[in-house]
């Protein structure tokens, strides 16, 4: 239960953990079937300049796309189709003979001639007044909410969820590589993509068979999987999971869709026609209703937007098809493309309901037409619906533990009875693929290469080495460190699991260690019982909120990356015994003992305190022995596993922390009683097309009288990194208290505000404003007690610091700068400090 990450000697393993990181490894290792009809080309006006966003489409159907930014586009079809034809607002249209089945490198010329009658076209963007489109726009918004699941109080159906990761642009290059030999035999199950037309080879899919219920009326929804399936990946849960919550559920019709931590605006937003231009372009019937085609595209460059176009009907207003592809300019990593298919039923003459939703997201390095990379696809199916059949409340209970081993072993004649579709032969080879790259011994190399990569542990018979990344380390105390340590690992839902390390500095030649056990009681109220023990050196009070994690040492203990030097360590002996329980869904409860000794590591620093009144009787180590009970309370938050030990789906959630400690006098020789309250809290805001806003405070108060190794002290950051909760311009003990407050909000504006900067946009940088504040005090009997080396100082003024930072430079770094704004005149203060960090973000 940790409230912060150490970074200097876990700086790589943080980003490396990351289950993202596993989609970029991909990267780097990153003609079967004919449809009746393909084209490919590219469209330009009369001067052969491209002619972004034109909409290209079969004549008299439904089918077409839109050309991307460089006016290029591919479309396929499973029918023959005679005629292409090719519009765009201000053009005169052209229509495109296709003689034959396959028509590739096609160039259109568009000439100009008359638009729309009722579209008026205003230096390349269209009007909003006296637009036919937003008219019909301002209808849907109308009515959405009697559209769909949503005119229901109860619903179910039946769905069935196909995601598959490709290889793509495979060319022969490729094929003949050191690193696909010995394992060529995989290029016979490569594919061509309808959407983009690259060649692709299928190595992973899984599949999931589910029952959803709902109720409209509680806001409640309960999904029930009753099968799993997936190639290659089993023992990897971190893997299944990303891939899964790659693609979270979105509804068009809501202002903003989110992928990948992102707010994209939905075509179908109130907002849209701020950002969008929209057209109609044509109208038909489909499966006997009469519809409305819009186009519409981003008025503006380097935003969260969409391209494309959708079928509506004009009595509901209710969309029966829609296509949305992100721009190339849209400001995302890794991302080279996203493209969104829906189509609705017709269940009668006002219902439209969600029968087929297919997603692919385009992963590379760079968005370069050529550049290779990784498809992502999800495709939904539903049906079998049902309404207004009520269940009790009780039913959509959240369940602590899922734990049902056969969903994922149903046998191959289940699946063959229950898909909705038929797979593919090409996706069912993948699985025939993937058992036997298992037996080559280059495949389990590299996928142990990937495996340790990304959890920082060596895998060898039931036994984990590791972290790798925490092998080394130094500071100014234990000089050079060296650390080796592993855990027991038999499988991903262990419900038992030891663990430790030793380490050696070779500067005070001391020996530490730690060890840690816990098991996993009840499986269905997560009742875990975990203690250990940790002799070693480290910075004390590098955060407020503090936990009992025995193995957890601090961020600032190691002085790899530090500014200036640090001999403010102390050494502990800690000792722990708990147990925790999750009787509701992310509600957990622990109570636990302690007991602690605390001495200075260094001859510079000490942590002395009186023993008597009259200050004659010094004592420098400090015995204390601690009960201490707390509720965590984690709304939002995803988790995979099942075992004692959990992973955390890597998504905003909110998070409320109270904790309340007691010390005993007397217990095991303790010194003191004490009684210690403190709260955490952290909320996470999604500001719609304005960014992320993350919102933290914490308060804490001591009660009784307690020596500088018991106080809290404001957490300062002497490190180049960003260190989430604390003070950049703080040096370590510069403020002490024993209560405290705090303030921290800090918004990501996504790269909002430089998109709009011509020239800075191309290099889709992304800004941060910070402003965090902190006020404190303490007693006149504490600082009686106090003949350490340190003059308490407490910020009984607000302390406060403001700070901007520009993210995702080179796509992988973010730099801040941070101003102190008062307690300038202190000694050897940081009136202003500039830090990085690393990470992988979309």
């Amino acid at each position: 239960m940790k409230l912060h990450q150490p970074v200097f000697d876990e700086v790589f393993f943080n980003i490396m953990k990351s289950p993202s990181i596993y989609l970029l490894i991909l990267l780097l290792f990153s003609a079967a079937l004919f449809a009746q009809s393909k084209v490919s080309g590219i469209v330009v006006d009369d001067n052969n300049e491209p002619i972004p966003f034109a909409n290209v489409y079969f004549k008299n159907s439904s089918e077409g796309v839109i050309t991307n930014e460089n006016g290029k586009f591919y479309l396929e079809s499973a029918k023959s189709h005679p005629i292409l034809v090719v519009s765009f607002i201000g053009y005169t249209p052209q229509e495109i003979n296709l003689t034959k089945a396959v028509t590739y490198n096609l160039k259109v010329q568009l000439v100009e001639g008359e638009t729309l009658r009722e579209v008026v076209l205003v230096s390349g963007k269209l009007s909003k007044k006296n637009n036919p489109a937003i008219d019909i726009l301002r209808k849907i918004w109308a009515r959405k909410r009697m559209n769909g699941l949503r005119q229901f109080d109860q619903y179910q159906y039946d769905k069935y969820e196909k995601i598959e990761f490709d290889l793509n642009t495979i060319d022969s290059t490729t094929m003949k590589s050191k690193l696909f030999k010995g394992m060529e035999f995989v290029f016979e199950q490569m594919d061509t993509s309808a959407i983009t037309g690259k060649t692709y080879l299928p190595i992973f899919i899984n599949e999931a068979i589910s029952e959803v219920f709902g109720n409209n009326v509680i806001n409640k929804e309960k999904e029930i999987i009753k099968a799993n399936k997936n190639s290659g990946f089993n023992n990897n849960q971190q893997v299944i999971t990303f891939v899964k919550e790659l693609y979270s559920e979105y509804d068009i019709y809501d202002n903003y869709l989110k992928f990948f931590a992102k707010d994209f605006v939905s075509p179908l937003s109130r907002t849209g026609i701020d950002v969008y231009n929209y057209a109609l372009v044509d109208s038909m019937f489909i499966d006997k209703k009469w519809c409305y085609n819009i186009v519409y595209y981003p008025r503006r460059k380097g935003e969260l937007t969409f391209k494309g176009d959708f079928w509506v009907n004009d009595t509901t207003f209710a969309v029966k098809s829609i296509k949305m592809g992100v721009t190339k300019s849209a400001n995302i990593n890794w991302v080279k493309e996203i493209y969104i298919e829906q189509d609705f039923d017709v269940v009668n003459d006002s219902v439209f309901l969600l029968k087929r939703d297919h997603m692919m997201s385009d992963f590379a390095f760079n968005k370069k037409e050529e550049s290779q990379g990784v498809y992502g696809k999800r495709t939904t199916l539903y049906k079998n619906h049902q309404f207004n059949q009520e269940k009790p409340k009780e039913f959509y209970k959240e369940e602590i533990n899922f734990i049902d081993n056969a969903v994922y072993n149903q046998p191959d004649d289940y699946w063959a009875e229950n898909r909705f579709e038929s797979l593919s032969k090409d996706e069912l080879g993948v699985y025939k693929m993937l058992d036997t790259l298992q037996t080559v011994k280059k495949f389990k190399q590299m996928y142990s290469l990937v495996t340790i990569l990304g959890s920082g542990y060596v895998e060898m018979n039931n036994f984990d080495f590791g972290p790798i990344f925490s092998t080394v380390g130094y500071s100014d105390v234990e000089g050079l460190r060296l650390r080796v340590g592993g855990r027991t690992y038999f499988g991903r839902n262990d419900p038992w699991r030891l663990q430790g390390y030793t380490a050696y500095g070779f500067k005070d030649n001391q020996v530490k260690y730690g060890l840690s056990g816990k098991i996993l009681l009840n499986p269905k109220n997560r009742l875990i019982l975990e203690g250990g023990n940790r002799r070693d050196i480290e910075q004390i009070g590098a955060n407020l909120t503090t936990t009992n994690n025995v193995l957890g040492r601090s961020f600032a203990s190691t002085g790899l990356f530090m500014s200036g030097s640090n001999t403010n360590l102390t050494s502990i002996n800690l000792s722990t015994l708990s147990a925790n329980i999750e009787p509701i869904k992310n509600v957990t409860f622990e109570a636990g003992i302690s007991y602690r000794t605390l001495k200075s590591a260094s001859d510079t620093f000490s942590l002395d305190y009186y023993t008597d009144a009259s200050q004659t009787t010094i004592q420098s180590e400090v015995k204390q022995s601690e009960m201490s009970f707390s509720i965590d309370y984690t709304p939002g938050r995803k988790t995979y596993g099942y075992g004692v030990e959990r992973g955390i789906v890597d998504s905003p959630y909110s998070r409320f922390f109270v904790s309340y400690s007691n010390g005993y006098k007397g217990v095991l020789d303790s010194d003191f009683d004490y009684q210690k309250l403190q709260i955490y809290l952290k909320q996470p805001v999604l500001v719609g097309g304005f960014g992320r806003l993350n919102i933290i405070t914490e308060a804490g108060k001591t009660f009784g009288a307690v020596p500088l190794g018991l106080l809290s002290v404001i957490p300062g950051n002497q490190s180049y990194f960003i260190i989430d909760n604390t003070f950049n311009n703080l040096n370590f003990y510069e403020f002490v208290s024993d209560e405290y407050a705090t303030f921290q909000l800090e918004h990501h504006f996504l790269g909002r505000l430089f998109s709009r900067i011509p020239g800075v946009r191309k290099l889709n940088l992304r800004e941060i404003v910070s402003i965090r504040t902190v006020v404190g005090d303490v007693s006149a009997e504490n600082r009686q007690l106090n003949a350490s080396t340190l003059n308490y100082l407490a910020p009984t003024k607000p302390y406060w610091e403001y700070g901007f930072g520009i993210g995702n430079i080179f796509k992988v770094f973010r730099l801040d700068c941070t101003w102190r704004g008062n307690y300038r005149d202190l000694p050897g203060t940081n009136n202003f400090t500039v830090k990085g960090s690393f990470g992988f973000y979309f």
